[in-house]
C-alpha cells in the first residue's frame, strides 16, 4: 500500500509506509523468534504430560529460578561478542555469596554487605580484564586460571561450610518490589536486559564490541579502542556474575561454596543458544535472555516429568549443538547466496 503525498514543487509522489523497518526488525531478530517459539513449544509439551506445567505458579517459579541465569549470560554476551570466553563466572557467582553472608555474620548490613559482594566480581573482573589486554594471556587461559582461584576462595572463606543470611530483610532484594506488582528479580532482568540491547545496537561505544570482536586489528585501525572494550566486558561480566550471586542468595538465604558450579556452562550454553558465535561479533541481549530461558524450561520439564535430574547435563549440552549447527547451517546458506 502506497500513500500520495504532494511534494514541494506540486508534483504528487507517492510514498510507501513505514512497512519495510518492521521487516527490517522481524529480519535482525529472527533467531530470537525461532527461539521464543521453541520455549512455547517445548512449555506445551510438558504441559500435555503435567499440566502443572501450565500454570501461573509454574511460570513464576521459571521466572524467578532463571533470573540468575538470565543476568549471568548478559555478562557473558558481552565477552563473546569482543570474541573472548569467561570461564570464571561460576566461581565468582559462588564466592560473592560466601563473601557477602561472611559480611553479614561480621556485622556489616545487607547494603553494605552487597557492596563487599560485587567487589568480588570488580576485583576477579578487572583481573582477567588486565591479564587479557595488557599481559596479551589467551582468555581461555586467564578465565581458567581466576575460575579455580575463585573456587577455592569460595571453600577457604568459610571452611566449605554453608552460610546463612543473618539479615532477616535481605529476601526484598529478590522477591520484594520497588514497583508494585512486579517482583524485583523480573524488573532487574527487564532493566539489564533493555539496558543492554540498547546500548549495544544504539550507542557507538556498544557497535565496538562487535567489531573487535569481528576483527579485533581492523578494529584497531579504525581507532576503536580495542583493550580498553575487552577490559569493559570482562569487568561487566564478572560484576554482573556478582549480582546474580546476590540474587540467589537473597532467593534461598543461604550461601553454598559450589552453588555456581554448574552455571558457567549454562550460561554460555544460553549465549550460544541464543545466536551469538564463540567466534565473536555477533549476538543480542534479547537471544542471551531467551537462550537462558530455554535452559531453565528444560529444567524444569525435566524436573516435573520426573526424569532423573542427572540428564539435565546431556539435555543442555544437546540443546547446544542444535543451535551450533543451526548456525553453522544458516551461515553456510548465507555464504552460499
Amino acid at each position: 500500500m502506497t500513500k500520495t503525498i504532494i511534494d514541494q514543487a506540486g508534483t504528487s509522489v507517492e510514498k510507501r509506509p513505514a512497512i519495510r523497518t518492521r521487516e527490517s526488525v522481524l529480519s535482525a531478530y529472527r533467531t530470537e523468534l525461532a527461539i521464543a517459539g521453541a520455549i512455547v513449544l517445548l512449555v506445551l509439551a510438558v504441559g500435555t504430560q503435567v499440566p502443572q506445567a501450565l500454570s501461573w505458579g509454574n511460570f513464576a517459579n521459571i521466572t524467578q529460578a532463571g533470573a540468575p541465569l538470565i543476568i549471568m549470560s548478559l555478562g557473558v554476551l558481552l565477552v563473546v561478542i569482543t570474541g573472548g570466553i569467561d570461564l570464571s563466572v561460576g566461581s565468582v557467582f559462588s564466592l560473592t555469596g560466601m563473601v557477602t553472608a561472611q559480611a553479614m555474620a561480621a556485622g556489616f548490613g545487607g547494603v553494605s554487605a552487597c557492596l563487599i559482594g560485587l567487589g568480588v566480581g570488580l576485583v576477579f573482573g578487572s583481573i582477567n580484564g588486565f591479564l587479557v589486554t595488557v599481559a596479551g594471556l589467551a582468555p581461555f587461559v586467564v578465565t581458567l586460571i581466576t575460575f579455580a582461584v575463585a573456587g577455592s576462595l569460595a571453600f577457604i572463606v568459610t571452611n566449605g561450610r554453608s552460610m546463612p543470611i543473618g539479615d532477616p530483610d535481605f529476601w526484598l532484594l529478590n522477591s520484594g518490589s520497588m514497583i508494585p506488582g512486579m517482583p524485583n528479580y523480573i524488573q532487574f532482568c527487564i532493566v539489564l536486559l533493555v539496558v543492554i540491547e540498547i546500548f549495544l545496537k544504539k550507542m557507538v561505544a556498544g557497535r565496538w564490541f562487535y567489531a573487535v570482536g569481528s576483527s579485533a586489528a581492523a578494529a584497531h585501525l579504525l581507532g576503536i579502542p580495542v583493550k580498553r572494550t575487552q577490559f569493559f566486558a570482562y569487568v561487566a561480566s564478572s560484576l554482573l556474575a556478582s549480582f546474580s550471586g546476590l540474587l540467589t542468595i537473597s532467593y534461598i538465604l543461604n550461601a553454598e561454596s559450589t552453588a555456581g558450579s554448574s552455571l558457567m556452562l549454562q550460561a554460555i550454553a544460553a549465549v550460544v543458544i541464543g545466536g551469538a558465535s564463540l567466534l565473536g561479533g555477533t549476538g543480542t541481549a534479547v537471544g542471551a535472555v531467551l537462550g537462558a530461558l530455554m535452559i531453565t524450561v528444560i529444567q524444569n520439564g525435566v524436573n516435573l516429568i520426573g526424569i532423573n535430574s542427572f540428564w539435565q547435563g546431556s539435555v543442555t549440552g544437546l540443546a547446544i549443538l542444535i543451535a551450533v549447527l543451526i548456525d553453522r547451517f544458516s551461515k553456510s546458506r548465507r555464504g552460499a547466496v
